[in-house]
């Protein structure tokens, strides 16, 4: 599935950002079938704005974006949802776990509407990524490394063509980087997926086949 992203710009940074050099903001980009495209956003230019736009969580924009043939604002809230659960995955910055729920729980109810994979192949997710000693834990008690990992592998109990991730290593060191990095290539090469990663330093946690400074 191409994305394709004409003139985008966020109405309430649109004054701020339309005085500064963007590769995104106000530019005309087709992202290919299976790229991994990585975004340099230092803080202020709207890196998490840019990620919640592409998932369709806000539509306060002006420009285009189109999901293949699906334009986004055209979408109803059903053809949004059916986006959602078979198209795109997210890893959102601030995690969104259920805080009242053990790190299990978030992740089961996600693996029991999709269906992707087994219960004994999401334990062997906590095990690589180390916290399976976590999973009784209530999300709110969860360090925020931990709440990160439970984050992906919550991300990744679905099909999808496209992962966003926003910061998602940010409270990791880089063993447990590396850990997450190569479930995160599994998944997405077994679902002949694409990813945008969206960060606010370089760095070479995956093959990316573009870079573009927001």
């Amino acid at each position: 599935m191409q994305l394709t992203l004409t003139q985008l710009i966020p109405q309430p940074l649109r004054d701020k950002l339309s005085m500064r050099p963007s590769g995104i903001w106000n530019c005309d980009l087709v992202f290919g079938v299976g790229e991994y495209v990585f975004v340099k956003a230092p803080s202020g230019t709207g890196k998490t704005t840019l990620m919640h736009i592409l998932y369709g969580l806000r539509s306060d924009y002006d420009g285009a974006i189109r999901w293949g043939k699906l334009a986004l604002r055209e979408m109803t809230a059903e053809s949004l949802a059916e986006l959602r659960a078979n198209q795109l995955s997210i890893v959102f910055q601030d995690m969104r776990l259920f805080p009242e729920l053990t790190a299990w729980e978030n992740l089961e109810i996600k693996r029991q509407l999709t269906n992707t994979i087994s219960a004994k192949e999401m334990e062997g997710w906590l095990s690589r990524l180390g916290i399976s000693d976590k999973r009784d834990s209530l999300a709110r008690t969860l360090s925020y490394g931990e709440q990160q990992r439970v984050a992906i592998i919550r991300a990744l109990l679905q099909p999808f063509k496209w992962l966003l991730m926003d910061e998602p290593f940010s409270h990791l060191d880089l063993e447990n980087i590396d850990k997450a990095r190569a479930l995160i290539i599994e998944v997405i090469q077994k679902n002949n997926a694409g990813m945008i990663l969206a960060d606010l330093d370089e760095h070479t946690f995956f093959n990316y086949s573009q870079t573009i400074n927001l």
